[in-house]
C-alpha cells in the first residue's frame, strides 16, 4: 500500500488532515446499492457507476448539456439523417476496437429492452445506423429529432461480441458480457455491499485517470455514511442529508460540497378525471364533480404555498424554491420566469372566484423515504392548504408502496391519487423530454406522458411539444421551449415546489465537482493542489 509522505501532508497543510488510504484507490460510500451492471436497464445508482465502465456516443456536462463522448462531433445531414464522427483509438476493454456494428447492437438492444426501467422511449425515434467509413456513422430517424444527442447520451455502448443475443444479468454482473470502453473496467461485485472497478490504459490523446483502483461501498444508514468518511473509512460520501451539513462543515478532517440538482419535487395534480377519489366536500362526502379541473383551484394550491419556508425550514436548508420544470443552466429554464408568489388571500378568492368559497376535502399523498425531508415537506404542505381553506390529510407511503399505486396501470384506472408529490428529473435534464414525460397527454404508443399522474391534458401545450420534438434550429426550438414553460405554469398543469440540493461529503484534501443528476464520479474527484 503506498502511503503519502509526511512532506505532502505538511503541503496539505495539516498532518491530521483526511487521506485516502492509498493515493491511488478512491473509496466512495454511496447511500443507495446498485443491482446490475448491464446498462441497458434504466437505474440511477446502477448508471451512477456504470458510466465509468461505458461510454455513450454524447456525454453530459454537470448541467446535463451535451458533451463529445465516443463522438468527438456530430451534425445535421437533414431532417432525418444525423452524421457522427467517432473519436479515434475508441478501443473495448477486451482490446478490440469500436465499430458502428456495435454501436448499432447497442441502439437495438436498448430500444428492445422490457421491463419497469429502460431507454426504450430514447430509441422511439431511430430507424437506423449505417457505417460512412471507420469513423464515421450515420444515424436515421423516423422523422427530425432535434434532441436525438440528449437522448443518445442515455445509450451507453456494448461490446455486440461480448454481449451477444442471449447475455444474462449474471453475465454482466460477473464482468463476462460488462466490456465497455470507459476509463475503469468492472472487477468485483458483491450484491448488497461494494464494487470495485479498475483503470485501463487509455488510447492515446485521452487523459488517464489518477485513480488505480475505485471502490464503491453501500452505507444506507445516513449517519453511518458521514461517520465513515470522519472516521477515513471512504474518501467521498454522497447524499448528505440537510441535518447532517453541520457535521460534514465544521469537522477539520472534511468538506462539504452542495449545489443545485435538476431534481424537482412536483405537486401532480388530478386533472383528468371528472370525478377525483381523494377529493371530498368539507363533510368527507364524495364530489359530484372534480375541482381540481378548474386552473383557479390549481392556481390556489400553488399560491398556497410558502415554498421559501419550506426550502428553508422543512428541508433544513437542504432545497431551493422552484417556479418551473427545471434549474438555471438547464436546458428549457426561462431566466425571468418567477416564482409563484405566497399568497393565501389570493389562494382563497381563486377558491371563491371558482365556487369554492368554504374549500373542499382532499388527501394528499408522497413518498416519506425517498430523500431526507420529503415525508416532512407534505406535512407541511398540507397544513399551507388547509390554511387557505382545503381541508386536507396527508398520507407518506413508503417509495414502493407510493410509485405503486402512482403508476397504476390504465387497465386498472390509471394513476389512484388525486394531489401526490414526488421528485422528477429526466436523463436528459431538459425540459421538454421532462413536459413530454410528465405533462403531455397520455399516449402508451407513443411513449407520451409516462408519468403524466395527473392525466394533464390540453392541445396547446401538445401542439407546442409536437413543435419542439420536430424543431431542428436550435434558437426557434428554445423559443418554443420557453413558450411551452410558461404555458404549463400558467395553466399550473403542476405545480413546482422545490430543486432539490444535492450534497457530498469530501476528505479535506479531496475536490469534487458536482453534478445536477446528482451522479458520484470518480473521474470528477481530485487530490487538492
Amino acid at each position: 500500500m503506498i502511503r503519502p509522505t509526511l512532506a505532502l501532508l505538511l503541503a496539505l497543510g495539516s498532518v491530521n488532515a483526511a487521506l485516502p488510504a492509498a493515493a491511488q484507490t478512491l473509496r466512495i460510500g454511496m447511500k443507495a446499492a446498485i443491482d446490475g451492471s448491464d446498462p441497458h436497464q434504466s437505474y440511477s445508482p446502477n448508471r451512477n457507476v456504470q458510466m465509468h465502465v461505458y461510454e455513450s456516443l454524447v456525454e453530459q456536462d454537470p448541467n446535463m448539456q451535451a458533451l463529445p463522448g465516443l463522438a468527438e462531433s456530430w451534425r445535421v445531414v437533414d431532417d432525418t439523417t444525423w452524421e457522427f464522427k467517432l473519436r479515434p483509438g475508441a478501443t473495448f476493454h477486451d482490446g478490440t476496437p469500436l465499430r458502428a456494428a456495435d454501436i448499432a447492437f447497442s441502439f437495438t438492444r436498448a430500444g428492445d429492452a422490457r421491463g419497469l426501467r429502460t431507454y426504450s422511449a430514447q430509441m422511439r425515434a431511430v430507424a437506423g445506423v449505417e457505417e460512412v467509413d471507420a469513423r464515421t456513422i450515420r444515424i436515421r430517424t423516423h422523422g427530425p429529432s432535434p434532441l436525438l444527442p440528449y437522448n443518445l447520451a442515455s445509450i451507453m455502448i456494448v461490446s455486440a461480441a461480448a454481449v451477444g443475443e442471449n447475455a444474462t444479468e449474471d453475465d454482466f454482473n460477473g464482468g463476462r458480457a460488462a466490456i465497455g470502453t470507459g476509463p475503469y473496467r468492472w472487477v468485483r461485485f458483491n450484491r448488497g455491499a461494494d464494487v470495485t472497478i479498475e483503470r485501463v490504459q487509455r488510447p492515446s490523446g485521452r487523459p488517464q485517470e489518477p485513480w488505480e483502483r475505485v471502490v464503491f461501498r453501500f452505507i444506507p444508514n445516513d449517519s453511518a455514511r458521514v461517520s465513515a468518511l470522519l472516521a477515513n473509512d471512504v474518501d467521498v460520501v454522497d447524499a448528505v442529508p440537510p441535518a447532517l451539513y453541520g457535521r460534514v462543515r465544521t469537522d477539520a478532517r472534511s468538506r462539504l460540497v452542495t449545489s443545485t440538482s435538476g431534481f424537482n419535487f412536483y405537486m401532480y395534480i388530478d386533472s383528468g378525471r371528472e370525478r377525483s377519489p381523494f377529493v371530498t366536500t368539507t363533510e368527507g362526502q364524495p364530489l359530484d364533480r372534480n375541482p381540481l379541473q378548474d386552473r383557479r383551484v390549481r392556481l390556489a394550491l400553488s399560491h398556497a404555498l410558502n415554498r421559501t419556508a419550506l426550502a428553508e425550514r422543512a428541508m433544513e436548508g437542504g432545497a431551493e424554491p422552484a417556479g418551473q420544470i427545471a434549474p438555471a443552466g438547464f436546458i428549457g429554464h426561462v431566466p425571468d420566469l418567477p416564482i409563484p408568489a405566497f399568497d393565501p388571500a389570493r389562494a382563497r378568492a381563486l377558491l371563491a372566484e371558482a365556487g369554492y368559497p368554504n374549500g373542499f376535502g382532499l388527501t394528499i399523498h408522497c413518498t416519506g423515504d425517498r430523500f431526507a425531508g420529503d415525508a416532512r415537506s407534505c406535512q407541511a404542505i398540507g397544513q399551507m392548504l388547509t390554511a387557505i381553506g382545503i381541508r386536507t390529510e396527508v398520507e407518506a407511503l413508503p417509495s414502493a408502496v407510493f410509485f405503486r399505486r402512482a403508476n397504476r396501470n390504465p387497465a386498472q384506472g390509471g394513476p389512484e391519487f388525486s394531489v401526490s408529490l414526488s421528485m422528477f428529473f429526466t436523463t436528459t435534464g431538459a425540459a421538454p423530454e421532462g413536459m413530454s414525460t410528465i405533462l403531455r397527454t397520455y399516449n402508451a404508443q407513443l411513449s407520451h406522458g409516462a408519468s403524466n399522474r395527473g392525466r394533464y391534458s390540453d392541445a396547446n401545450l401538445d401542439r407546442l411539444l409536437a413543435a419542439i420534438e420536430t424543431t431542428l434550429d436550435d434558437t426557434r426550438r428554445e423559443a418554443l421551449t420557453q413558450e411551452a414553460v410558461r404555458y404549463a405554469m400558467q395553466e399550473a398543469a403542476i405545480v413546482p415546489v422545490f430543486f432539490v440540493r444535492s450534497a457530498w461529503g469530501t476528505a479535506r484534501n479531496i475536490t469534487l465537482t458536482p453534478r445536477g443528476d446528482q451522479y458520484t464520479m470518480a473521474t470528477g474527484i481530485r487530490l487538492a493542489r
